[in-house]
């Protein structure tokens, strides 16, 4: 029995969530609906409608079967993973997963963080037109494009260039680097640095603009110093983006890019500089393999895809949000 003169807690009140119908949804929102149809229809015509074009990594495809592409699919000899079957007994398709695999992980240790430290030494500049200045300067090599990035390390570090050419005139011996293949993986990363850095910080900058500076100020009066306010206010405020680049990193990891490779794979050589995506350009047009080709780039689908989903489970372990929530 209660005690006498106890107080009853009220009951909680309960709150029922009104939803509503899908026609007046779409009444509400066709505007937003509206305004989505031009990336749906490009999305539609310049990825998923491509997409259908896989199925020829199952095929002998041969593009001069029929009148049309139509007629060539319907006449091209089915043959199963037969061209699955033949990558995985080539020898030049293994060097170049082996060669795309060790480009990733060593830009992923010397490329990846430089964003991340140019974004916080940019966000300690504490005069605006400065800050804007110096940010203009380091992104705007991101437009040019790689025929021009190449042709400007040529010109600076190639056998005839400046600084060869600076260094034979005083004696010295000029060093090989535009055609070496043991320095090919550190050129590379090297352009990929200037070319790309800058504009990847932008996204970091972005994060850092959203961490409260009242922290920054309560630290400081509590006697923290710079690099102790950088540990445990900067770079918790950067985590979340660092894991959603990290995993979308390891989702194209092999996917190092094309034109770079093709435009320097005749200096230093194949061994060096055959990645899958230069791969599947000689086999699949230069020799006319279509197949095997289609075959490669849907491997590397496949992989990146892989990675992509175990990457984002690792963060969901760590208790990051990753590309996409846990429902």
């Amino acid at each position: 029995m209660e005690e006498a003169g106890a107080v009853t807690a009220p009951a909680p009140a309960v709150h029922t969530v009104k939803t509503m119908s899908f026609g007046a949804r779409l009444r509400r929102d066709w505007p937003l609906m509206l305004m989505c149809v031009p990336a749906m229809l490009l999305l539609a015509v310049f990825h998923y409608l491509p997409a259908l074009g896989n199925v020829i990594a199952f095929q002998d495809y041969n593009p001069f079967a029929g009148d049309s592409p139509l007629q060539a699919f319907l006449s091209s000899e089915w043959i199963g993973f037969g061209n699955f079957q033949y990558l995985f007994e080539t020898t030049a398709f293994w060097d170049s997963v082996r060669n795309t695999l060790a480009i990733t992980a060593f830009q992923l240790v010397f490329y990846f963080p430089i964003p991340i430290l140019l974004a916080m030494l940019l966000n300690s500049i504490l005069s605006p037109r400065l800050r804007s200045f110096v940010q203009s300067v380091v992104y705007l090599p991101h437009f040019f494009s790689w025929v021009l990035v190449v042709s400007l390390f040529q010109m600076m570090l190639g056998g005839s260039g400046l600084i060869a050419q600076t260094l034979r005139e005083a004696g010295m011996t000029a060093p090989d680097v535009m055609t070496n293949p043991d320095t090919f993986m550190l050129l590379i990363t090297s352009q990929a640095i200037w070319k790309d850095a800058g504009w990847g910080m932008i996204v970091f900058l972005a994060a850092l603009a959203a961490v409260d500076p009242s922290l920054y100020e309560a630290a400081a009066a509590d006697g923290a110093g710079r690099w102790r306010r950088m540990w445990h206010i900067t770079l918790p405020g950067l985590r979340p983006v660092i894991v959603l680049l990290l995993i979308l990193r390891l989702g194209d990891a092999l996917n190092v890019g094309f034109e770079q490779f093709y435009l320097q794979r005749e200096a230093v050589g194949r061994d060096a500089a055959e990645v899958l995506d230069t791969y599947v350009y000689y086999q699949g047009i230069g020799v006319q393999q279509w197949g095997v080709g289609a075959a490669a780039g849907l491997f590397k689908a496949l992989i990146g895809l892989l990675l992509i989903l175990g990457a984002n489970k690792v963060a969901h372990k760590l208790g990051e949000q990753g590309i996409y929530s846990k429902s």
